[in-house]
């Protein structure tokens, strides 16, 4: 199945696009959706033909640059199937086994690159019950697409109500107190500027002076060490209720 769209330059890349899939960088966002249901390979195609490819000319662009022209996102037609990875588990095994299986097979996912000569997304359909779920579908998409907002936004555009499919996805909004309404009074606002300017030239002098003259510590998350970023990798999870990130906002003030 192919999606055929005419060829021809579209818009030149970003800056931050073209270092986002460089030699000095090349990052990747994954976004996993876990489903109740065993998930349909046929339902999936059509979902990519249909609602995910249309959202966004860029994917089904590829990057391109000729001679010593800026580079420009190109048309292509796109084979799905192509962009369609169906791993293979042994059968039989334990949840366990399964979810480990799905853990491993993310981390390796993780750092692979995506092949340039097509557009720079894939998705990979887990169809084996882990913990958490009984299938999982994994978009992995190339920073260079948008920023993490605009790409999370097309995917959830993607999805539909349970209760209602012909209404849009929405999530619980937490409303402004009053209290926090009745507290405008001029030196609460004078406050509040102060700290945000004291705060802004202090993170500012730090930045400075971390990328100048002081040497991050090492971490977990820095090793210190050369070479450490074509080590394998384990991605980790924590997951956040709707109530407790509701709090967490009531807490911080913000909406």
């Amino acid at each position: 199945m192919e999606h055929e769209k005419e060829e021809h330059f579209e818009e030149p890349v970003s800056p931050m696009g073209q270092y986002f899939n460089s030699t000095s960088l090349c990052l990747y966002i994954i976004a996993i959706l876990e489903f109740e249901v065993a998930i349909d390979d046929l339902q999936a195609l059509a979902l990519l033909k249909d609602v995910f490819l249309p959202i966004s000319p860029r994917f089904f662009s590829i990057m391109v640059q000729e001679k010593r022209e800026k580079k420009r996102w190109k048309k292509v037609d796109v084979n799905l199937k192509d962009h369609m990875k169906t791993p293979i588990f042994s059968k039989g095994k334990s949840l366990e086994f399964y979810d480990k299986s799905f853990h491993d097979y993310l981390s390796t996912i993780a750092i692979e690159p995506l092949p340039q000569e097509k557009p720079l997304w894939e998705i990979h359909i887990i169809n084996y019950p882990t913990k958490t779920s009984l299938g999982n579908i994994i978009f992995k998409l190339h920073h260079a697409l948008g920023d993490g907002y605009s790409l999370m936004g097309a995917l959830l555009s993607c999805l539909q109500r349970a209760d209602n499919p012909s209404l849009p996805l929405s999530f619980p909004s937490l409303k402004p107190s009053k209290s926090k309404a009745s507290n405008t009074s001029f030196w609460r606002k004078f406050s509040w500027t102060m700290s945000s300017v004291f705060n802004t030239a202090s993170d500012f002098g730090w930045s400075v002076l971390k990328s100048s003259f002081i040497e991050d510590d090492k971490t977990p998350i820095r090793s210190g060490g050369e070479g450490a970023d074509f080590q394998p990798i384990c991605i980790s999870r924590i997951e956040f209720s709707t109530d407790h990130i509701k709090d967490i906002k009531s807490k911080l003030g913000v909406v």
